[in-house]
């Protein structure tokens, strides 16, 4: 669970503020859908990665003019086959649907964009250990969940990108929180390609 106070900070943020945040979060995601490409051959990486670029863009370049709604409809093609539903399909669906936050963002109002990124972030993180330490009690799992190491890296994570956000935010501070959000490959589950 997140430290009281986080969603408020979250809330406050101003609306490029948000966006930085969730552009950060999204990034993480990402290696999942990769990965969920590389093992499947369904989905595109390049293409969800040259979105999330003009998301970048678009919070860097004053006046850049960006058409979104062209944009998400890329998006929409690049999800995972709606038949699919193994654990990678849906990790990769995470990568989409956070990405997808933002265009909505971007493109009108999305109030409670950027706490579905953050809940959907720590959502497949507590799916990846239930998954992979497959404790059926339900106490214990929600213990267990809480004190692993990848929940409280997704939390402190979180915490350091909200922090980021929270500054002015210029070109150099916008390329911080991209690099953070890139954490070397690493997704939040602690996958990588290579």
């Amino acid at each position: 669970m997140a430290h009281p106070g986080f969603n408020q900070r979250l809330q406050a943020l101003s609306r490029p503020q948000q966006q930085a945040f969730m552009a950060a979060l999204t990034e993480r995601l990402l290696p999942n859908y990769a990965l969920y490409a590389d093992t499947t051959g369904h989905g595109d990486p390049a293409g969800m990665r040259a979105i999330l670029d003009l998301v970048w863009e678009q919070l860097s370049v004053k006046n850049a003019k960006i058409d979104f709604d062209l944009q998400a409809e890329k998006l929409a093609e690049l999800e995972p086959p709606a038949a699919d539903d193994s654990f990678g399909a849906r990790r990769a669906l995470d990568a989409v649907v956070a990405l997808s936050a933002i265009l909505d963002t971007l493109r009108g109002d999305s109030p409670g964009a950027v706490l579905e990124v953050s809940r959907v972030s720590k959502a497949a993180v507590r799916a990846f250990i239930e998954l992979t330490e497959g404790e059926e009690d339900g106490e214990k799992l929600a213990k267990m969940v809480k004190q692993h190491p990848l929940m409280e890296d997704e939390n402190d994570f979180q915490d350091a990108v909200l922090e980021g956000a929270e500054d002015e935010l210029g070109k150099k501070e916008l390329k911080a929180l991209k690099r953070l959000g890139r954490n070397d490959g690493v997704s939040n589950l602690g996958l990588t390609l290579d």
